[in-house]
């Protein structure tokens, strides 16, 4: 019997509800998994240092999975469809299954195979997996895409709810004789020059074990209180489920059942797992947009911010915000938990956001690139997605006018500091009524923390009053320019 090949992906590292994987488990034909690192062409899709660490050790940990049931991993480098070309000849495969994808890229190497399926006569058979609803099937009256999240959302949830995710194949058969592989190693996906990932590696576990393992603590320790502290960086009340999730270690479509099957053995978890539902469902919300707007991380979709004066290009202000040098605590806390260990809280992400863009008046994809480069989570679609809203000039954006005050923000969400402690260790002396704005604390209270502004730890790098009386110049002009 021919065999067939199985395309995997940066997004579908799991055994457990893999469509693709288990359809072709049940073709009766001996499985090759085939991935192919074609991410050196220097295009925006290419991954970043942190995704292409997590990248790098997802991949061992699913190389692993596969051996153990009987299977292998082969591993190329260069163009997806000539690879799959090659290996189909080398192996007499007559059979292609993959996984569908949603981005610019995904889509462009989806539509090459199905080019040279029909060329070489190799059938193409493709699945769904990493969305809960797929983008053609959920539209406005008028046949549009939804631009606005709620309805959006309830236009999913009038569908029928997702399938019960699909079991982990206990046993996948293989060929006879395997072709010959590239390892890992050979993807040079480890940080070069210096190894800077330490923070990394003590703070994740990639791999579909890591995510469940993560789902099952969450669902047990933190769900009962997700509504009601997801918001608290000082305390770990949300999944940090988002890496695993980008890498497919662990399906949308299982965390949702997931939690309704939380909510079932527990009625006083509706409303959280119901919060975690919608969660998932910001997510879909930005794959959606990103397959009906391709070009949504570098156009804004509100075309009249076209010709916003936005700030672009290094310097010394951009570095200061990258690095957590901005001298507003809440904003340094986040950049630097992020620089250490790839990821931020959601409510910081959107303070240091709004932040850059409006208050610094910078572009927002600067920011963009930034946390591309620096998220084990960066996604394609959340990440333009969510830059966008920050900005004011994407979809269901926040207003123009809402201007995030990280004092405010610092104040109400780390009321004792043990956030910014943690990640601002020059502060952690402060008492919590200055910790969020060291600047107006008495010269003897500083002291007595070790705190020299300017010094030990940045005066703050912009006048707030003068920088938001700035941004909302500039945004008034946008507006009516609008409606002109």
């Amino acid at each position: 019997m021919s065999s067939c090949l199985l395309l995997i992906t940066d997004t579908t590292l799991r055994l457990a509800d893999h469509p693709a994987l288990v359809r072709a488990g049940e073709s009766g034909a001996p499985v090759i998994p085939l991935y192919v690192h074609d991410d050196d062409g220097g295009d925006d899709w290419t991954l970043g240092g942190a995704a292409r660490w997590w990248l790098g050790r997802s991949l061992a940990v699913f190389q692993d999975a596969l051996e153990g049931i009987g299977s292998r991993l082969i591993i190329r480098k260069g163009d997806a469809a000539a690879e799959v070309a090659a290996l189909a000849a080398e192996t007499g495969a007559e059979t292609l299954f993959l996984t569908r994808s949603y981005d610019r890229h995904g889509r462009a190497r989806e539509a090459a195979l199905k080019r040279m399926a029909a060329a070489e006569g190799l059938t193409l058979k493709r699945y769904g997996g990493h969305l809960l609803f797929e983008p053609d099937t959920i539209a406005t009256q008028k046949g549009d895409p939804y631009t606005v999240f709620s309805p959006f959302w309830r236009a999913c949830l009038k569908e029928k709810p997702p399938k019960p995710p699909l079991d982990a194949p206990k046993a996948l058969a293989g060929p006879v004789t395997w072709p010959d592989s590239l390892t890992v190693a050979d993807l040079d996906l480890a940080p070069k020059p210096v190894d800077w990932a330490a923070g990394l590696r003590g703070t994740w576990t990639p791999g579909e074990g890591g995510a469940l393992a993560r789902a099952d603590a969450f669902i047990v320790d933190s769900l009962a209180s997700y509504k009601k502290h997801r918001d608290r960086p000082d305390l770990a009340h949300t999944s940090a489920l988002s890496p695993h999730i980008r890498f497919g270690e662990i399906s949308t479509r299982t965390l949702w059942h997931r939690a309704q099957e939380a909510m079932l053995r527990n009625e006083s978890l509706e409303a959280s797992a119901e919060h975690f539902t919608r969660e998932l469902g910001w997510r879909e919300f930005s794959y959606h947009l990103l397959y009906h707007f391709p070009d949504l991380a570098d156009a804004p979709l509100r075309t009249n911010f076209t010709a916003f004066p936005w700030r672009q290009g290094q310097s010394a202000e951009l570095t200061a915000w990258q690095k957590g040098r901005t001298g507003f605590p809440i904003i340094d806390a986040g950049m630097r938990q992020l620089w250490r260990t790839g990821w931020m809280h959601n409510r910081v992400r959107m303070i240091v956001a709004s932040f850059l863009v409006k208050e610094l008046l910078w572009h927002w994809r600067d920011g963009e690139a930034w946390f591309w480069d620096t998220l084990v989570d960066a996604d394609p679609a959340s990440n333009a997605a969510s830059w966008q809203w920050a900005a004011g000039c994407g979809a269901d954006a926040a207003p123009y006018f809402r201007i995030f005050n990280p004092i405010l923000q610092g104040e109400k969400f780390d009321p004792e500091g043990a956030y910014v402690r943690t990640y601002v260790p020059e502060l952690a002396h402060m008492p919590p009524e200055f910790i969020h704005k060291p600047w107006e604390a008495p010269a003897l209270v500083l002291s007595a923390a070790g705190v020299t502004l300017g010094d030990t730890y940045p005066a703050p790098m912009v006048d707030r009053k003068q920088a938001r009386d700035r941004a909302l110049k500039a945004f008034e002009e946008v507006k009516t320019a609008q409606t002109a």
